[in-house]
């Protein structure tokens, strides 16, 4: 019975670390090769001032979008991409935490007959609330340093 649990679990485990490297892997690839060309760099000078607000390199919005519009693996692939401080990685996290997957879970809210605009507005309103205030901690706790 015991053995039988651990093959189960071992079988999932490698079943779901393969699942999200089919995700993260690509997204990783992806921001990689973008970091090499202009892309990137237009990319981050667009967002730059928005970025700034969370104290956030302009690159990171490319992680925010993927979250928001994907899932957090993708986030995940393209943030380890990008070169962020820990304070960052906590904004972003943070963000992502109210507002990750939105076309997703809009369509689960809408079926569940709540007023998607609204939930959406409100998920979106609370991620820039705690990026602006966790950036804001971030930036502070780094330049005690």
């Amino acid at each position: 019975m015991i053995t039988g649990s651990i093959k189960r679990g071992i079988k999932q485990g490698i079943d779901t670390t393969l699942l999200l490297a089919k995700v993260v892997i690509p997204v990783y690839m992806l921001v990689t090769v973008l970091s090499h060309t202009p892309v990137m760099a237009m990319i981050a000078e667009i967002f730059k001032p928005l970025m700034a607000l969370f104290n956030l390199p302009g690159e990171a919005a490319i992680v925010l979008v993927l979250g928001n519009c994907l899932n957090f693996f993708a986030a995940l692939g393209a943030m380890s991409a990008i070169n962020l401080t820990a304070p960052q990685i906590t904004t972003i996290a943070l963000m992502l935490s109210f507002s990750h997957a939105l076309f997703m879970e809009t369509a689960v809210v809408k079926m569940l007959g709540v007023n998607e605009i609204g939930m959406t507005i409100t998920r979106l309103a609370m991620s820039f609330l705690v990026g602006i205030i966790a950036g804001n901690i971030g930036g502070v706790l780094q330049w005690l340093k």
